[in-house]
């Protein structure tokens, strides 16, 4: 029996990078993956992985920080498959590198909306549907830079990434009594689609592995099989963590 056979995902920012990655793995350990992302033709992509691989998913175009189009990806969730066990909220982004004195406010409020306040959505509207269910697990993306700072030049996305830490530690408290464990990631470097410019500058690349302990990137592989242990049995007592995927970064 696979890990996940017959229990439905939600995963967020399932496009592309640790999105795609996490929603392969969970489909080959048996699960249904709802994909929810806003850019349609990258989705229908990894759709269209899943299914050729023998997997069951569905995609739901939905932009995480409007609270309309979380709940309608909510509900088809729901009258598609029936019921919700798990969620990854995955989707974010970053300023363009400024400093806190030139950030623009729309800036601001697009970093923030989609970072912090699109976790805030989804988990609001997973939470009751979850709990529907049975037992379930949330995990949420945040990142070394929610748990230390940089001078690279990122106030807004540092900002958010503390947020998200904070408010799962929040959410699993309030959730500890129903059984529903709600954790974070936060990953060191990765590589991945969207910051595939930066690292292909072989300098860029060397600065990002020497910052890491471990003298390397990691994976997005490794993310992702830290998210589904975190939504598995086998991580039954943990519940309000942030996990630092980070060869070590963290630790200095």
């Amino acid at each position: 029996m696979k890990r996940f056979t017959n229990k439905v995902v939600m995963i967020t920012g399932a496009n592309s990078g640790l999105g795609r990655a996490t929603a392969l793995s969970f489909a080959k350990e048996g699960a249904r993956v709802a994909l929810i992302a806003r850019r349609k033709e990258e989705g229908l992509s990894v759709l269209e992985e899943i299914k050729s691989a023998g997997g069951e998913a569905i995609f739901i175009s939905a932009d995480v920080s409007i609270e309309a189009e979380v709940i309608k990806a909510v509900e088809k969730i729901i009258e598609v498959y029936g019921g919700l066990n798990i969620a990854f909220n995955n989707a974010g982004v970053a300023e363009i590198p400024c400093s806190v004195t030139d950030l623009d406010e729309a800036e601001w409020d697009r970093v923030l909306n989609v970072n912090l306040k699109g976790i805030w959505l989804c988990m609001k509207h997973q939470i009751p549907r979850i709990l529907e269910s049975g037992q379930g697990a949330i995990v949420n993306m945040a990142s070394i830079y929610g748990q230390v700072a940089t001078g690279l030049g990122l106030p807004a996305y540092v900002a958010s990434k503390h947020g998200v830490i904070g408010l799962t530690k929040a959410a699993a408290l309030e959730q500890a009594k129903n059984l529903l464990r709600i954790n974070a990631v936060a990953p060191g470097w990765v590589p991945t689609p969207g910051n595939e410019p930066g690292l292909s500058n072989p300098d860029i690349k060397a600065y990002a592995e020497s910052i890491h302990p471990m003298n390397r990137l990691g994976t997005q592989q490794e993310i992702a099989d830290t998210v589904l242990w975190l939504s598995s049995d086998q991580a039954s007592f943990i519940t309000g963590q942030a996990i630092n995927i980070d060869g070590g970064y963290t630790a200095q």
